[in-house]
């Protein structure tokens, strides 16, 4: 706008006259109507008529010519209105009021720019609520609902509440809406590039109004412009107002530094002009994206400490030759100093739309996608500067569709002129001359990853690692991406060799490794599953059909889909399966049906939150389902099933594998019924269906067997339905009562499975027989929900042996305070004693005292050596021996349930079992009654009832554990680690991803031949497993790096209070 200082003395007067004649009118055609033909009223007040800036946004006129016709649309057709002096005058200035509101509505509020009628450009109003787009945009970011006034102040400090829409613009341009959204943006508190440093200030309109008189490329005149004729039309174009002319510092314009370094830098051929962008930007804007020196837009920029920005070239040109120091201000500074802007300006600069400045192109591009059209351009150079001659015939072929004799002759002379090079400069070499001519045409095509292989190769320091080898190394190593890129880069750099694969290599392997790799196929076609095979990782949540009454899953879930998972791990195991075919003396080319024993595991991995500081108020908890495929087995020509395969390490992480992760609380019914819905659909779809694979080059088929065994006693009961474990019904595998099992501790059988506790259910939720609420629980036997996943009826090992070690650590306390002259004693005493045994246990075993006992320190306190410990502390000679008479029997029941094969493992203790099983029972009947009255925990009546039936059943107890799923929880917490992001959705599809890869047996081959070379066994290793291409063959050797069955109990292991026993007692130390 024009200043007040810039206007003439007259301007006050005209505006009085003006305002006089105003109010006279007024009331001289206060009253005065006239009557139309058509029985209508028309008053030519100006008071009465209404203004432009008064109609809707929607209605609002985009050119004079329209705004006339909406004018002519509601004048009637025969009209008088009076005559006066003051008519034309009146007339006039309505008629330029219309013209400036007309003006006003095609300028930015904010900066003032016109709007230009191009494809790129936008205005949006400046109140009101935000429009969908940027709606959208600002959730991205984190914000809620927002309207337009209140960004606006945020991002102008321009209060837009207090407009006049006969003052003010109504909308503004998308350049300002990019700084409000770049200043929403910028989280680092990092200042704006781009900022509005002239707000323009908006006045009435007069007869100097600067937006109705503004001219471009015209100076206006000192004195008062005289108004145009009414009778000549006004001109329809809309020139922009007059901004405020941006002055420049003294020292920047008096710089000779400045000038000296345009001269230096010299950069016009390969930099930018501003001039080529495409729109109308403000001045201050272009600056912000030009080089301070050379003033193109910005190649590479860099910001110096000062926080001005340069082109890289210019900048390390200028600080060359003129000095370590800032060309605009001076400020000392050098190239280490110099840093790139932050990402967001980096992109607004990229999204820059310019014009090709190469002649007859008219295309329109992006800064950001410059380089490559600038590279088409010279591609096209160079194709048209040789230009084969074809002399009739056939359409000349392509070189490399020639065969090798036509080659021959079409390279006959550059091979001449090759040879005579070599024999003149490099004494002949022709392949060094060819490979050294391949190299920089691969440079000059931004090949650069062949160019460095063959680099490698011409210097003789080929790659010694395969992808896969490095892949291993990686994940059994738990590096992250920056981890793994940093000792490629270091390796490289000291022995000058590619010893490690780069990151992308490694990429393309891990997709042969993953699920939805390989295709297969289900016949019949699996009930409600597609078909599609190439399938990776899903949300968990994918099949959950939410309701409206249904309030939101506030949980994240990743998961691999069931049947895609399942032919990836079978396809793993080609080697494993020809190998055992070929032992097994079946024929190779069997088809199947090949039937496979899928273990599932199941449980919570407690806080695995990322403690920082005093950690989260809530503790994030997360559940893990997994599977481990146990045997494969084939019928033979003699019709008799033999297996091909047996899983040796059944307990070992490295076997089970990761179907299923989630951020949720185990005892929530809700949230595991809706994950684990789609998972136990597929997997009773697939229990009537054969799987279709390729194994060595020919199609067989597979069958499944699914056992859920992994899970341990809290988790069964919650998933079959049954109440807690400190309910009335001890055990989840029979029916007894707490009562009855502590009066007959050894003679039970297994009576519960799913299907009868489905119909228990049905039961307990009809109530068919009208029972009272105890009668009806007597009934179902303890059944309280409907369940939703099948389970085996098994003895979890592992958690089996901490509950009962944890009751041998209560006797122990009993015992030194001779609980058993008088079991009612004070809970002081009780305290002391435990103090006692801590203090006992620190001295001789080195045994610490832990809040809750978990696994390591349950296989350090079952010992003879402990026993031994303890008896120094209890007074009377006969209880120590019914104490170590105790624990021996113990010791001799315990590998029976641990082993993974008792059958050939300890046959003995084996047929020794039930008779060392009675015999404890009546130790603990007799020399325990005061502990063991009516009352009895879950695992020790597993223990001793339900050991031998499920060996005669499954043939171990041991094998069918969840130990591979335990140990399995220290990996989630490394690779959480290993792969910690913002977003914890892109979190757990890397952590399921990483543990995957982990359990590959194709990796793990690479992992054996590591450790044996680590522990020095050359010896041992066969020479066709280190071939020279770096592929490792079959070998069934055990690593010694895996970790056995007995220490693959993680920190997790504890029993809680609840697990193993009721009433008053707890696990709590």
């Amino acid at each position: 706008m024009i200043p007040d200082s810039f206007r003439h003395a007259e301007v006050k007067s005209f505006r009085n006259f003006k305002k006089e004649t105003m109010l006279s009118m007024e009331k001289l055609y206060e009253a005065e109507t006239v009557t139309s033909a058509h029985g209508q009223l028309w008053q030519s007040s100006i008071s009465q008529t209404k203004p432009v800036g008064a109609m809707s946004l929607e209605t609002l006129p985009l050119d004079k010519k329209t705004l006339e016709e909406k004018f002519l649309e509601h004048m009637p057709l025969e009209a008088n209105p009076p005559k006066s002096k003051f008519c034309d005058f009146t007339q006039t200035e309505a008629k330029s009021l219309e013209e400036h509101l007309l003006r006003l509505q095609n300028l930015c509020r904010i900066c003032g720019a016109s709007f230009n009628t191009t494809s790129y450009d936008m205005k949006y109003p400046v109140s009101g609520p935000v429009d969908g787009v940027t709606q959208e945009v600002l959730r991205k970011m984190g914000h809620g609902d927002c309207f337009w006034p209140e960004l606006i102040r945020n991002a102008f400090r321009i209060d837009v509440k207090t407009d006049t829409e006969a003052r003010h613009p109504t909308h503004f341009c998308y350049n300002c809406w990019r700084v409000v959204i770049q200043t929403i943006n910028n989280t680092t508190n990092e200042d704006a590039f781009f900022p509005i440093t002239t707000i323009v200030e908006w006045k009435p309109h007069s007869n100097l109004c600067s937006i109705c008189n503004f001219s471009r490329g015209t100076r206006k005149r000192k004195g008062l412009r005289r108004s145009p004729p009414v009778t000549k039309k006004p001109k329809v174009a809309i020139d922009p107002p007059i901004r405020p002319r941006i002055i420049k510092r003294k020292d920047q314009i008096n710089s000779t530094s400045i000038l000296l370094a345009k001269k230096i830098v010299n950069c016009k051929k390969i930099h930018l002009n501003s001039k080529l962008l495409v729109l109308d930007y403000p001045n201050n804007f272009i600056q912000t994206v030009s080089c301070q020196v050379c003033e193109h837009l910005l190649a590479d920029p860099v910001q110096t400490p000062c926080r001005h920005l340069f082109c890289r070239t210019c900048i390390l040109k200028c600080t060359t030759v003129l000095g370590k120091y800032c060309p605009v201000c001076r400020f000392p500074c050098g190239p280490a100093d110099f840093r790139s802007p932050i990402k967001s300006f980096i992109n607004v600069l990229n999204s820059l739309v310019l014009r090709c400045p190469v002649t007859d192109c008219e295309v329109e591009v992006r800064l950001g996608e410059y380089s490559t059209h600038a590279l088409d351009h010279k591609e096209r150079r160079v194709k048209h500067a040789y230009s084969p001659v074809n002399k009739g015939g056939r359409p000349r072929q392509h070189l490399l569709s020639l065969t090798r004799r036509a080659q021959k002759h079409r390279l006959r002379d550059l091979k001449l002129q090759v040879k005579t090079f070599a024999d003149k400069e490099e004494g002949g070499d022709v392949k060094s001359v060819c490979l050294t001519l391949l190299l920089l045409a691969l440079r000059a095509g931004n090949e650069h990853r062949q160019a460095d292989e063959l680099e490698a190769v011409m210097q003789g320091r080929g790659s010694e690692l395969k992808p896969a080898v490095c892949l291993a190394i990686r994940i059994n190593t738990f590096l992250s991406c920056s981890q793994y890129h940093k000792m490629y880069k270091t390796v490289k750099a000291i022995t000058g060799k590619q010893i490690f694969q780069p990151l992308h290599a490694l990429r393309n392997a891990e997709k042969m490794l993953l699920p939805g790799y390989y295709s297969f196929e289900w016949q019949p076609p699996l009930a409600n599953v597609s078909t599609n095979t190439e399938v990776g990782i899903i949300d968990g949540l994918s099949g959950w059909a939410q309701c409206v009454d249904d309030y939101p899953m506030e949980t994240i879930s990743r998961r691999f889909r069931y049947d895609v998972a399942l032919a990836s791990a079978v396809k793993e195991m080609e080697d494993d399966i020809l190998e055992g075919l070929k032992c097994q003396n079946v024929a190779e080319f069997v088809s199947g049906p090949f039937t496979v024993v899928i273990k599932e595991s199941c449980d919570g991995m407690g806080d695995v939150s990322e403690k920082h500081g005093c950690g989260p108020a809530v503790p994030e908890k997360a559940v893990r389902y997994s599977f481990t495929i146990m045997s494969i087995s084939v019928m033979n020509e003699n019709d008799e099933k033999v297996k091909v395969f047996e899983e040796l390490k059944p307990n070992s992480e490295l076997c089970c594998k990761p179907l299923c992760l989630m951020l949720a609380d185990e005892s929530d019914h809700e949230t595991l019924t809706a994950i684990l819905g789609p998972v136990i659909a597929e997997r009773e779809a697939m229990k009537t269906s054969d799987l279709i694979l390729e194994i060595g080059d020919l199609h067989r088929s597979f069958q499944f067997i699914f056992r859920g065994t992994g899970y341990d006693e809290k988790f069964v009961r919650e998933v079959e339905g049954l109440e807690a474990s400190g309910s009335i019904y001890v055990c989840t595998l029979c029916d007894s009562t707490r009562s009855e099992a502590s009066r007959n501790m050894v003679l039970h059988s297994i009576t519960r499975n799913h299907e009868e506790n489905l119909e228990r259910y049905e039961i307990w939720r009809s109530n068919p027989y009208n029972e009272t609420a105890d009668e009806l629980r007597d009934r179902v036997k303890g059944i309280a929900a409907k369940p939703f996943i099948e389970t085996q009826p098994s003895i979890d090992a592992l958690h089996c042996d901490i509950g009962n070690a944890t009751e041998f650590y209560r006797l122990f306390q009993g015992e030194i305070g001779e609980l058993y002259k008088n079991p009612k004693l004070p809970k002081e005493e009780r305290k002391r004693w435990q103090v006692m045994l801590d203090k006992q246990l620190r001295q001789k075993m080195n045994l610490k005292p832990i809040m809750r006992l978990n696994g390591n320190f349950a296989r350090k306190l079952m010992t003879k050596e402990t026993v031994e410990a303890v008896c120094e502390l209890i007074p009377s000679e006969e209880r120590r021996e019914i104490l170590r008479e105790l624990m021996h029997l113990y010791l001799l029941m315990k590998p029976v349930w641990r082993s993974t094969f008792p059958a050939r493992e300890c046959p003995d203790l084996l047929c020794q079992y039930s008779f060392n099983s009675q015999r404890f029972a009546e130790l603990l009947c007799t020399e325990f009654k005061y502990r063991y009255e009516g009352k009895i925990t879950n695992y020790l009546h597993k223990t001793l009832a339900h050991v031998p039936e499920l060996i005669e059943r499954d043939g171990s107890i041991g094998a069918w554990a969840s130990e591979g799923n335990e140990s399995g929880n220290k990996l989630f917490r490394r690779f959480r680690k290993m792969n910690a992001r913002q977003s914890k959705c892109y979190e757990l599809e890397d952590i399921l991803k990483h543990h995957w890869l982990y359990t590959s047996k194709y990796l793990q081959r690479f992992m054996d031949v590591h450790n044996m070379l680590k522990f020095g066994k050359y010896a041992s290793v066969p020479a066709e497993i280190i071939s020279q291409d770096n592929t490792i063959a079959q070998s069934n050797t055990i690593p010694d790096g895996t970790i056995p069955e007995d220490d693959t109990i993680a920190e997790d292991d504890i029993i809680a209070e609840g697990d193993t026993i009721a009433e008053d007692d707890s696990f709590n130390f």
